[in-house]
C-alpha cells in the first residue's frame, strides 16, 4: 500500500518547473507528482517509480508499468523488471480501460493547499489548475511579486516629488521618470506555464472537455500572455433574508458548465449595491460550503436560504496581462463613463506628455495635467481628473504613479489606458431598458418577468394581434439549426378545454415575452386562488403558454399577450395549449423542494435556467454577434459542452468573458449563452475539438449565433 502526504506547497525537483498537469514542480521528462486523498492499493502500483500508474501499459508478461518509466527502463535494458523475461517496448500494449478508469478516479488534494482545499478525481486536477484554483492564481502573484522585489534591489531608485499642489497633493512628472535609466522598469515575467493562457487546447494531449479560452493568435504562444484571476470574499448582511440577493446565475455539475456562474447582477439589490460580485465570476463557497461541484439546483437552495448574513467566496478573472485591449468607446458605469485610449510611441522613449497625482484620501492615481504639444495632449481623448484603472491591461486601481511609469517605459508602441472619467460627459453613452414602458414591477426582476393579473374587467372587444416583428437582431431559431434538447429533458404539449362564467377571471399572472435582453415565451408566473384556472387546476406556475382559442401566444410580446388574454377572458369557453418542460429527476432530487420553495420574490418569479435548456428549438429566438480582433489578440471567451461518446450531444455553452477582450468590450454575450453555429455552420453534433480549430482558423471576425436564456434569480 502507498500514500502520499499532503504538502503545503509545491514541491521543487532540481531544475523543474511548474507542471500545468499535476501543479507541481519537476522535470519535464519526469513523472506528474500527486498528494493521494487515501492509500493505493498495491495492485495500482509501478514497480519501478513505486508511485500509482501514470498512462500504464502492459508487458506480454503481465505486468504494469508507467509509459516513461519503462520506456526509460527499456533504453538501457531488454527485460522485464520483474521477472526479466526478454522484453521489447513495441511489444507492449496500453492498459484496459478499466485499469486507466481506475487510476483517474483515485481521489488527490488540490497542491497549493492551504489556498485551495478541494479534492478531486486525478483526471480532473489539471482542469482544475488551469481554470479554477484560487491557491494557484495567489502562487503566481507571489512569484511576481518576489521576481519584481528582486529586480528593484539590483538598483535602487526612489523617485522623489516634482511638485505640490496647492491642496497638498503628491503628483509626478511621468516622463521624467521614464528618463530614468534603470532596471526598475523590466519585465516582470509571470510564473513558467505551457500553455499562455489557462484552458487553451494542447493538441499533443488527448481531447478533454474542459473549457478552452479562445485564443487564435499563435503569436500569443511566445509574448507570455497570462490569464489573471483572484478570489474575492463578500459579505452580505440583509435584514430581510427572504429578499432576493439580486443575481441571476448559470451552470452546475448536472451541466456542461460544471461551475456555478453569475450571469447578470441587479442594481439596487444588496449585491448589487456592494458592488463587488460581477457577471461571469464564479461562485466557490457559500457561507462557507463548497458548491464548487453540485448540481444547479443545489446551489439555488444554498443561495436562496443563506439566512440574514451571506458569505460567498467568488473567483473573478481580471483579464490577461500585457494585452492590452484595442476598443477606445466609452463603456456606461454607475459611478461615471469608462473610456478606453490607446496612444501610439513613435520610439520606446517617446514621451507622452502626462501628469499624475495621488489625491488625499483616494485609492489609485489621477491624470493632473496634459502637457501641451505632447502626445496625450494631441490624441485627445484623456482628460483632467481622469481616474487611471489600468495600463496596457494592468490594473491600476490600487496603483501608484511609479508604477504605471513602469508599465509605459516597458512598452514599445502601443499605450492603452483605461480611465474613469465622472458623469456628465455629452459623450456618454447610456444603455437604455426597452422594457421601461411596462407597468411597475420588482427591481430584482431586470425586465424578465413581467407580471399582472388577468382578472375580467372592462374587457376590450376582440383584437387583431399583429404580425410577429421581432427586436432587431433576434430571429426563429433556422431549421438547419435544430437540435434535440438535451439526455433526461422532455416537453410535453397539453389542450385545455375549460368552460367558465362569462365573469369568471383567469386569475393567472405571466411573465417573460418577446422582447428585452433575455427573449422567452409567455409562462405562468402564479395562478391566484380566485378564477377558472384555480378551479380547474391543471395550469400550474412554470407551464409555458403557447396559445388562448387559437391565438398563438409564442411570438408576443409582454403587453401584447396580456391584451389577448383579458380579451379571452370574456368568453365563456377557454382553449389552452400549454407546454410543459420536464427537468431530469437528477437536477431536482433530493433538493426536489426548490421549484416550490417558499422563496417566491414576489412578482419576480421565474422558473429555473434549467428549464429554458429544454425548451424546444422551435420556441427559440436566436442573436448574431459579429467580433472584430486584431490577429494578436484573443477572443476572449470560453466555451464547454459537445458531443461526447459518454454523454451524447450536449450544447455548447459560454463559460467565460474575460474582461478586456473583444467578447467582453461587444457587451452582448453572456455566461450560459448556447453557441447555435459559428459563420453559419451549426455547432449541433460537433465535439468539443472539432469546434475549437474552426474558430481558431478565424483570424479577424467570427459571427456567432447564440441563444440567451435567463438565469435562475437568486
Amino acid at each position: 500500500m502507498a500514500f502520499s502526504a499532503l504538502n503545503s506547497t509545491p514541491q521543487r525537483a532540481d531544475g523543474g518547473e511548474l507542471c500545468p498537469s499535476c501543479g507541481q514542480l519537476h522535470q519535464a521528462v519526469d513523472n506528474h507528482l500527486y498528494n493521494f486523498q487515501d492509500e493505493v492499493d498495491d495492485e495500482l502500483m509501478c514497480n519501478i517509480c513505486l508511485q500509482p500508474l501514470l498512462q500504464p501499459v502492459d508487458t506480454p508478461c503481465g505486468h504494469t508499468y508507467c509509459y516513461r518509466c519503462l520506456e526509460s527502463f527499456l533504453q538501457d535494458s531488454d527485460f522485464c523488471p520483474m521477472d526479466r523475461e526478454p522484453l521489447t517496448f513495441p511489444s507492449c500494449r496500453k492498459s484496459t480501460l478499466l485499469v486507466r478508469n481506475l487510476l483517474d478516479k483515485l481521489i488527490v488534494f488540490c497542491p497549493f493547499h492551504p489556498d485551495c482545499l478541494l479534492t478531486m478525481q486525478r483526471c480532473e486536477l489539471e482542469g482544475h489548475l488551469q481554470n479554477r484554483c484560487p491557491g494557484l492564481r495567489k502562487y503566481q502573484a507571489k512569484m511576481v511579486e518576489e521576481k519584481c522585489q528582486q529586480d528593484q534591489k539590483k538598483e535602487e531608485a526612489p523617485l522623489e516629488p516634482e511638485a505640490s499642489s496647492p491642496c497638498g497633493e503628491t503628483f509626478f512628472d511621468i516622463d521624467a521618470i521614464l528618463s530614468m535609466d534603470s532596471e526598475y522598469s523590466s519585465v516582470t515575467p509571470m510564473v513558467p506555464w505551457t500553455s499562455p493562457e489557462p484552458g487553451l487546447v494542447n493538441p499533443a494531449f488527448e481531447e478533454t472537455d474542459e473549457d478552452c479560452i479562445l485564443n487564435l493568435s499563435t503569436s500569443d504562444l511566445t509574448r507570455g500572455n497570462n490569464l489573471v484571476a483572484e478570489t474575492v470574499i463578500v459579505e452580505i448582511s440583509r435584514d430581510n433574508p427572504d429578499k432576493e440577493l439580486g443575481m441571476r446565475i448559470v451552470g452546475g455539475k448536472d451541466t456542461p458548465l460544471g461551475n456555478i456562474v453569475v450571469q447578470e447582477v441587479h442594481q439596487d439589490t444588496p449585491l448589487g449595491m456592494d458592488g463587488k460580485v460581477a457577471p461571469g465570476d464564479h461562485v466557490l463557497e457559500v457561507n462557507g460550503v463548497n458548491i464548487s461541484n453540485v448540481t444547479h439546483s443545489q446551489a439555488i437552495s444554498l443561495l436562496r436560504h443563506a439566512g440574514p448574513v451571506l458569505q460567498l467566496v467568488i473567483l473573478q478573472e481580471k483579464g490577461f496581462l500585457n494585452k492590452p485591449p484595442q476598443d477606445d468607446s466609452p463603456i456606461p458605469s454607475r459611478a461615471g463613463e469608462i473610456v478606453h485610449v490607446t496612444l501610439m510611441k513613435k520610439d520606446r522613449l517617446q514621451p507622452l506628455g502626462i501628469k499624475l497625482i495621488r489625491k488625499a484620501g483616494k485609492a489609485g492615481i489621477f491624470i493632473l495635467d496634459l502637457l501641451d504639444g505632447g502626445l496625450a495632449a494631441k490624441n485627445g481623448k484623456l482628460s483632467q481628473n481622469d481616474k487611471v484603472l489600468s495600463i496596457n491591461g494592468q490594473d491600476l486601481r490600487q496603483g501608484t504613479p511609479e508604477t504605471a511609469a513602469q508599465i509605459i517605459q516597458t512598452s514599445e508602441s502601443r499605450v492603452h489606458f483605461v480611465v474613469l472619467r465622472t458623469r456628465g460627459s455629452p459623450t456618454m453613452e447610456m444603455e437604455t431598458d426597452c422594457s421601461s414602458s411596462r407597468p411597475s414591477r420588482s427591481s430584482g426582476n431586470n425586465g424578465t418577468s413581467n407580471h399582472i393579473s388577468l382578472s375580467h374587467g372592462n374587457s376590450p372587444a376582440p383584437i387583431s394581434v399583429p404580425q410577429w416583428k421581432p427586436e432587431l437582431g433576434y430571429y426563429p431559431r433556422p431549421l438547419a439549426f435544430y437540435k434535440d434538447p438535451p439526455a433526461g429533458f422532455l416537453s410535453q404539449e397539453r389542450t385545455i378545454t375549460i368552460r367558465k362564467d362569462v365573469k369568471e377571471s383567469l386569475g393567472i399572472t405571466i411573465g417573460g415575452g418577446r422582447e428585452g435582453k433575455h427573449s422567452v415565451p409567455i409562462y405562468v408566473t402564479s395562478v391566484q386562488p380566485v378564477g377558472c384556472l384555480c378551479r380547474d387546476s391543471r395550469i400550474q406556475r412554470g407551464i409555458i403558454l403557447l396559445s388562448i382559442n387559437g391565438i398563438d401566444l409564442t411570438s408576443l410580446s409582454y403587453q401584447e399577450a396580456v391584451t389577448v388574454l383579458k380579451s379571452q377572458a370574456a368568453s365563456t369557453i377557454i382553449v389552452l395549449k400549454a407546454l410543459d418542460i420536464l427537468v431530469p429527476a437528477m437536477s431536482l432530487e433530493p433538493w426536489a423542494g426548490v421549484r416550490e420553495s417558499p422563496m417566491e420574490y414576489g412578482q419576480s418569479w421565474s422558473p429555473l435556467w434549467l428549464a429554458w435548456l429544454g425548451l424546444p428549438s422551435a420556441l427559440h429566438l436566436c442573436q448574431d454577434v459579429v467580433l472584430h480582433k486584431d490577429t494578436e489578440e484573443s477572443w476572449g471567451f470560453s466555451i464547454v459542452g459537445g458531443f461526447e461518446a459518454s454523454k451524447g450531444n450536449q450544447p455548447f455553452f459560454i463559460k467565460t468573458i474575460v474582461p478586456g477582450t473583444p467578447a467582453f468590450r461587444d457587451r452582448r454575450l453572456k455566461c450560459g449563452d448556447e453557441i447555435v453555429a459559428v459563420n453559419g455552420t451549426p455547432a449541433t453534433g460537433m465535439s468539443n475539438g472539432q469546434l475549437i480549430p474552426m474558430l481558431k482558423e478565424l483570424r479577424n471576425r467570427v459571427a456567432l449565433t447564440v441563444v440567451s436564456w435567463p438565469g435562475s434569480l437568486v
